[in-house]
């Protein structure tokens, strides 16, 4: 258990230091980068683009809690050990995760794209902060701990595919950073790897 507070307390020490410079120096080439990619999307949508990648925003959280609910739900029925613990070890991880994003959200308190560059239009405006992506960070948790759980290709490849609509989702739409994304993937797919000895015991 010590080893994996520690394991855990790195990734979000590297995280939170990788991140001050980018809150800090706002007009750097990193953030200058971050601004023309958004900039970009916003301006070749599509109203079919937008209607779809809206979808795949909206039912993120169905999929996290449904993928522990139904492990569960399946080990209960088939009276399958194995498979409850793997439902345990996905909603664990996501719970981690969660509380880690928020506890970064509130230090960093990066602006959300659009109230950081008039020029970013976004399809809708949610409140918090911006840094990092709650919505990949618990997209590539459940994939990454799915795919730890059941190590096979018909399982890792939807659930990455997936984790990754996510996080595109979120540039698309205008509501999140690269850098939010790119963050959020980290720290999502480090929660997951982190508890990961849960499975052993």
């Amino acid at each position: 258990m010590r080893s994996l507070c520690f394991r855990y307390l790195f990734l979000f020490t590297f995280i939170y230091t990788v991140s001050s410079p980018i809150q800090l120096n706002a007009q750097s080439k990193l953030q200058q980068l971050d601004d023309q990619i958004l900039i970009n999307l916003s301006e070749s949508r599509t109203p079919e683009k937008t209607g779809f990648f809206l979808f795949i925003s909206n039912h993120n959280d169905w999929v996290n809690i449904g993928v522990p609910v139904g492990l569960l739900a399946g080990g209960v029925i088939g009276n399958d050990k194995q498979m409850r613990q793997n439902a345990l070890y996905v909603a664990s991880s996501s719970a981690v995760n969660a509380l880690a994003t928020l506890l970064i959200k509130k230090i960093v308190k990066r602006p959300r794209p659009f109230l950081g560059n008039v020029k970013i239009r976004a399809v809708y405006q949610p409140a918090h902060y911006s840094f990092p992506s709650g919505h990949t960070s618990t997209a590539f948790t459940t994939a990454t701990a799915l795919s730890q759980a059941y190590p096979k290709w018909y399982v890792v490849v939807p659930s990455y595919l997936w984790a990754g609509s996510v996080g595109y989702s979120r540039l698309y739409l205008g509501v999140h950073y690269p850098t939010d994304v790119a963050a959020g993937a980290l720290l999502g797919t480090g929660a997951a790897f982190s508890l990961r000895s849960m499975r052993a015991d």
